[in-house]
């Protein structure tokens, strides 16, 4: 399905502003939608006049769809709905007398051109399913005098609102909690939700006829408001602003000014109970601490671990012994560097590229032959799942430590060894290439008995699911490669 800038600029004159009022519109007009009990359809005029392409679409969560399919991408040539012509030509709310038959379904359809400035850029067609309508509620009809006034404002360019947007998470919806107040910023109407909200904040009394900041003043202790100003200015519906407030009870409350002529009549305010969302944003953020704590402990014990390894081998008389214990200390190094990105994270995934770098300069620092040998990266791992990075790295530690320990004979040959990554197709591809002494007569990677390559072997196809390869490299040298699935990464 294509998306609103791709269908601006393959079929309209419109431009990166244009674009911008248009984006904003569509990322607040659920509301109107919810206000209206009705489809908002977001129509393009073609830029060659030949008719309008559909770019948008939004159902109501307050009743029941118009549309059964998404119109987006759709095209409707001129004449074909005479509504949209009108309303787009004599820039006005254009409305259906008799309703419109779609699969059997009447569905009232109406015409409100976007304004931005002195231009009209777009028509937002508006379709009620009328099998859901019945004598309205008072509700109802605060919802509907309210949908009204926010069309007539997208008609005279009045909104959206630059800059503000209702889409984020917690932002409030319209059954969440709905109130109208005046221009004085006295309550008109509380939906049953509002007054619940406000009942839990410790209203005992009906909320119409109440300014609406004072009386959140009253419930609500100052350090758990924000300041006079906001306050105000919010509750009073003076500017399209939302805010917190509250302790054991929070609410967000969102403020649209409603200016249908121009001048503020009053305001749309609504108000949602976050309560258990805050709570259970601070117990994640308790865990996340938590998790990151044991990372970073778990890399200290394994620090301390390859500490006394490396202790233990310069009591060694063997050099066998010796060199083995040294393998183990980058090994064990290898799994602690994870642990330490992982401690620095706020999530289950790493910027692996951090823990590549960091190995090549540890093994570089073990096994450089004074300086002769260097290490780079190529390319990027990206971000990889916790569980991926710790066989990963002790794979990568394996493999470079060959490269720069073995793939050189005599020392004062120089050399480099290459760490590349890529992805493609969803599979992580991975090559250390060295450009050293390339591989002994006969060898055979299936039946070498080394415990490195075992190691490798083992992790690369039992932990990671993946594939190991290695050949002569083509200018001589040494090329492994790692062939990694990341499906769950």
């Amino acid at each position: 399905m294509p998306t609103l800038p791709e269908l601006v600029r393959a079929h309209t004159h419109l431009g990166d502003g244009d674009l911008d009022w248009l984006q904003a519109l569509v990322a607040d007009w659920q509301v109107i939608a919810d206000l209206s009990f009705a489809d908002l359809v977001l129509w393009l005029p073609d830029r060659d006049g030949h008719g309008f392409w559909a770019a948008a679409q939004i159902r109501p969560t307050t009743g029941p769809t118009a549309f059964v399919d998404d119109l987006v991408g759709a095209f409707v040539p001129a004449g074909r709905r005479p509504l949209l012509d009108a309303a787009w030509g004599e820039q006005r709310v254009a409305r259906e007398g008799d309703p419109e038959w779609r699969q059997d379904i009447p569905v009232r359809a109406e015409a409100i051109p976007v304004r931005r400035r002195d231009r009209i850029l777009a028509v937002v067609g508006r379709h009620t399913n009328l099998l859901g309508v019945r004598t309205p509620s008072r509700l109802e009809l605060a919802y509907l005098e309210t949908a009204t006034d926010l069309t007539r404002m997208i008609a005279g360019g009045h909104f959206p609102f630059p800059g503000e947007r209702s889409d984020h998470a917690d932002s409030p919806r319209v059954g969440d909690g709905f109130l109208r107040v005046d221009a004085a910023g006295r309550v008109v109407y509380a939906s049953p939700n509002a007054l619940s909200v406000y009942r839990r904040l410790g209203l005992s009394s009906d909320l119409t006829g109440l300014d609406l900041a004072q009386t959140t003043r009253d419930l609500v202790p100052p350090a758990r408001r924000p300041d006079e100003e906001t306050l105000s200015a919010v509750l009073g519906g003076e500017v399209p602003r939302d805010t917190e407030i509250g302790s054991d009870t929070v609410l967000v409350l969102r403020a649209i000014p409603l200016r249908p002529q121009g001048s503020r009549i009053g305001a749309l305010v609504l108000v949602r109970d976050v309560t258990d969302l805050r709570r259970r944003d601070r117990e994640l953020l308790t865990k996340d601490a938590t998790i990151r704590e044991i990372h970073h402990r778990v890399k200290n014990n394994l620090q301390t671990v390859a500490a006394l390894l490396r202790l233990q081998a310069r009591r060694l008389d063997s050099p066998s012994g010796r060199e083995a214990l040294e393998e183990a200390v980058r090994r064990v190094g290898s799994i602690a560097t994870v642990h330490e990105t992982l401690s620095q994270a706020f999530d289950d995934r790493l910027d692996f590229d951090d823990v590549a770098d960091r190995l090549l300069v540890t093994v570089a620092e073990v096994t450089s032959h004074d300086g002769r040998v260097t290490s780079v990266r190529e390319g990027s791992f990206g971000t990889l799942p916790a569980e991926m990075a710790t066989p990963l790295a002790m794979v990568l530690t394996e493999l470079l430590q060959n490269a720069a320990e073995h793939g050189y004979g005599p020392e004062g040959v120089h050399g480099r060894v290459v760490l590349g990554a890529r992805h493609r197709q969803g599979r992580l591809l991975v090559a250390v290439t060295d450009d050293g002494t390339g591989l002994p007569p006969g060898f055979d990677p299936e039946g070498s008995a080394g415990l490195g390559l075992s190691i490798v072997r083992t992790l690369v196809e039992s932990e990671l699911g993946g594939a190991l390869r290695i050949e002569a490299g083509a200018g001589g040298g040494t090329r492994v490669l790692l062939d990694v699935p990341l499906e769950t990464a």
